[in-house]
């Protein structure tokens, strides 16, 4: 390898394990945490919880309390205490 592509390539990689590139807020971070978690909770209990809703629906921040409560109320304990942890 060349030494001008080698040294790009270690300061690249200093870079990216140095911190992550991407500077999000706290709350923005828990906040999209939740989302995908109420998003893969839709798919996993869809034939339980949500079998009346179409498979494709988009599941964003406003639809995260929704998700938490339909699987509270229909869902098995699995599915209850995943939607309480949604809650937090």
């Amino acid at each position: 390898m060349k030494p001008l592509v080698r040294e790009y390539l270690s300061q690249i990689g200093r870079r990216g394990g140095a911190k992550s590139r991407r500077s999000l807020d706290p709350e923005t971070a828990r906040s999209m945490v939740r989302v995908r978690e109420a998003r893969r909770a839709f798919r996993q209990y869809r034939a339980q919880c949500f079998w009346s809703y179409r498979p494709d629906l988009v599941i964003g921040e406003p639809d995260v309390a929704w998700v938490a409560r339909e699987l509270m109320k229909h869902g098995g304990r699995q599915a209850w205490l995943k939607g309480k942890s949604l809650c937090r």
